[in-house]
């Protein structure tokens, strides 16, 4: 599933076409993707204009000037292409590893606009889906209400994985793949953000918090380093591994200077460290890890 990087790259790339444009006609190929569609889906869509487009967490989300907001998420395998006034199309959709995406029979819904370009999102697992929610209560919806910070704002530092973790006995990893405490992480990223703090995987997330509830030195490293890890990811593109490539239909770069994700057996690339990378299970994904200066205290 795209993670937040991807997702941020591909709100980059709709932006020019949809951004202050007004959407002239759209077309449901099918009645639902993961869950059906809102009622009036079209009707609702249909003479809008749309005043941003924004993401949280995974998802993305564009403000109408009805006062509602569609809000867009990718699951597994949607994408989206965009056809511009010239003819050009900035995704030809030939670019994933499994032959079965990116093509036509899988376009299941088109919007068009007023300046002639064409948006179509294409999903041919349809876990991805689409909702409108009234744009003043988003934070409120279904979608957000339970939702934890995000990962690139001013609110994740040191002190806030301190509060968020404090207590806690569940494995570090996994309280930072909790979508309520901060929302947006994903495998790669979290793998990769962990290796670059020197903290094991499965370290319990309440270490990281001194008994008055402040911050350890290890708290505050890894907040700098996930911020570095998904700003890097994003400047690079996003990573393309078998189904996610953006909208002008080219890979990511980041998993190129992965440092442990999909490493298995290789050395590991910090400075010094003359460890491996390994892998284990945890709650059913992967997890990629240096056995030397990801070292679990005490062992």
């Amino acid at each position: 599933m795209p993670e937040l990087p991807e997702v941020e790259t591909v709100r980059r790339g709709l932006a020019p076409a949809m951004v202050g444009a007004r959407i002239t006609r759209v077309s449901l190929r099918r009645p639902n993707l993961r869950f059906p569609f809102p009622d009036r889906f079209v009707e609702r869509l249909e003479g809008r204009r749309v005043l941003d487009l924004s993401r949280r967490a995974k998802y993305l989300i564009a403000g109408l000037d009805s006062g509602e907001s569609l809000i867009l998420h990718l699951g597994m395998s949607g994408r989206f292409d965009v056809a511009l006034p010239d003819g050009s199309n900035l995704s030809p959709g030939d670019f994933y590893l499994d032959g079965a995406l990116g093509t036509p029979k899988h376009d299941h819904v088109v919007m068009a606009f007023e300046t002639g370009a064409t948006v179509t999102y294409n999903d041919a697992r349809r876990f991805g889906f689409m909702d409108l929610v009234a744009t003043d209560g988003l934070e409120r919806c279904r979608h957000f209400a339970q939702m934890g910070i995000e990962p690139l704002s001013e609110s994740l530092d040191g002190a806030a994985i301190a509060r968020l973790f404090r207590h806690k006995i569940t494995p570090l990893k996994a309280a930072l793949l909790d979508q309520r405490l901060i929302a947006g992480l994903g495998n790669i990223y979290v793998c990769e953000a962990l290796h670059r703090a020197g903290l094991h995987p499965a370290l319990p997330a309440g270490a990281l918090a001194k008994p008055d509830g402040s911050p350890t030195p290890k708290a505050k490293k890894l907040a700098k380093d996930i911020k570095a890890v998904l700003t890097e990811a994003v400047a690079a593109g996003g990573s393309t591994l078998r189904d996610y490539a953006h909208p002008d239909g080219q890979s990511g770069g980041f998993q190129h200077v992965f440092r442990v994700y999909d490493r298995t057996g290789f050395p590991c690339q910090a400075r010094g460290c003359t460890g491996h990378v390994t892998r284990i299970v945890q709650g059913g994904r992967s997890t990629f890890f240096c056995e030397v200066c990801q070292v679990m205290p005490g062992s």
